[in-house]
Parts: C-alpha cells; structure tokens; sequence
C-alpha cells in the first residue's frame, strides 16, 4: 500500500489567539492539495482553539511533547489523553530540542510514544544525529541506537528523521546523504517490525523552505517533511506540500 505523504508544521514556542488567521490560510490552501496530508502542531494553549477551526477541514492538529503517564501530581506537564481531549490527532517526541533541553533519553521518547498510541494519537518520533556524529561518520549508527531504544514494539507512528545540526540552522545535507539515512531507517524498521515497517511514514526535517523541498522530497522514502520556521508563513508552508499536487 502506498504511504500517503505527510507534512506537518512544528511551530515550536511560537503562536498566540491571534495566529488563528494563519491557520485559516494554511486550511484554505489545503483544500487544493488532496494528495498530502497537512499537520499543524502549534503550541499547547493553542490546541483545542486550532482543533475546533480545523475541524472538518483537511488539515489535522497535533502536539509538540507530552507525558509519558496519563495523570499525575506532575506540574506543568501534559498528558496525551489531554492532548487527545483538546482535539490533537497526533503528537511529537523526543525532538532533539526535547532531547537536548530537557535530557529526554531514547528510554523516554519511547514512553512518551507509547502514551501516544494508549491515548490514541499518531506518535511522531523524532531522531537524529549530531553534527560531531555526522563527522566522525557515526550517523547512521547514532541513528540506529535512537531507533532501537526511541520506539515502541508496535507499529502505527511516523519517523522524523531530522540531523540535530541542520535544525534552525539553515544549513541541510545533501539529497544524497537524506537518501542514505532514510533508506538505513526503513531497513532498521522493516528487520523490526515486518511488512508493516514498509508502511510507516519516514519523515525529513531540518530547515526545509519551499525552495530545497523539491529535492528533498524527491528521495526515495522521504514520505514527506517536519516543517519549523517555513510552518509558520502559510504561503512558504503550502508551498512545500504543493511538491505533492
């Protein structure tokens, strides 16, 4: 079965009540682009507003993080059964952002994505390797520890493969290089979970703009982008799924 593209805006610590005519923008432009599916996941206090603009349109919102338990004496934090109440469809873990901040362990992203899945949101996992990784040539093996101690023992999640140094940076590896890491991720997915690792969506992320997204997206299995900074101008976001149209 063929994997139906996704991509999704991570707009990160930014947005307040009166983003909501960025979304709108971002739905009415979706409507023209039936072959991709669209994610906005803004932040939290965002959520249920967004859910209830977006709904019935086709574009879906998710998370940025959450909580690995479902309630708990455990200030600030969110579960997913809250995101899922809010209306989220979908949540990220363990952004390397997470990873980095906070000292998110792959022992943590992967209880954190099968929160998700128990609330019934689409877990977007994120990995990816450090620019000293990348130069000591331990990308893929980095990348392969992620994927072995990040992810649950069932299927049903999206990958994220966003090289650590090319977030916020500007700076992208080359389409040949996001070849090589995403066909080493759908190996490592189908030894793990079978025919149903050819299924699941491998995602790239890392300063995608409307101007690298053709040769980007054009990788085989690249199922489609994170999006950061770009997520949050409708016109440049719209214009990187429209590789789809």
């Amino acid at each position: 079965m063929a994997r139906r593209p996704l991509v999704a805006g991570n707009w990160k610590m930014h947005g307040l009540q009166s983003s909501a005519g960025t979304l709108e923008k971002i739905i009415a432009g979706a409507r023209t682009l039936a072959n991709v599916a669209l994610m906005v996941c803004p932040p939290a206090t965002l959520i249920a507003r967004f859910a209830a603009i977006a709904q019935g349109s086709p574009v879906v919102v998710g998370g940025q993080d959450c909580h690995a338990l479902a309630s708990g004496a455990y200030t600030g934090d969110l579960s997913a059964e809250m995101l899922k109440d809010a209306g989220a469809a979908a949540v990220i873990v363990g952004h390397s952002e997470r990873r980095q901040y906070h000292g998110e362990t792959d022992a943590a992203v992967r209880a954190k994505a099968l929160a998700a899945q128990r609330a019934g949101l689409l877990p977007i996992v994120c990995i990816g390797e450090t620019r000293s990784e990348r130069e000591s040539g331990r990308a893929l093996a980095a990348i392969g520890d992620q994927l072995e101690g990040s992810l649950p023992d069932s299927g049903g999640l999206v990958i994220a493969y966003e090289p650590v140094w090319a977030i916020g940076t500007g700076l992208t590896p080359t389409p040949g290089d996001v070849g090589d890491a995403h066909r080493f991720i759908r190996a490592q997915l189908e030894g793990r979970y079978g025919a149903a690792g050819h299924g699941i969506r491998i995602i790239y992320g890392g300063s995608v703009n409307p101007t690298n997204a053709p040769d980007l997206l054009a990788v085989a299995d690249v199922d489609g982008a994170l999006v950061g900074g770009a997520s949050l101008k409708p016109e440049d976001f719209l214009a990187i799924a429209a590789f789809y149209r």
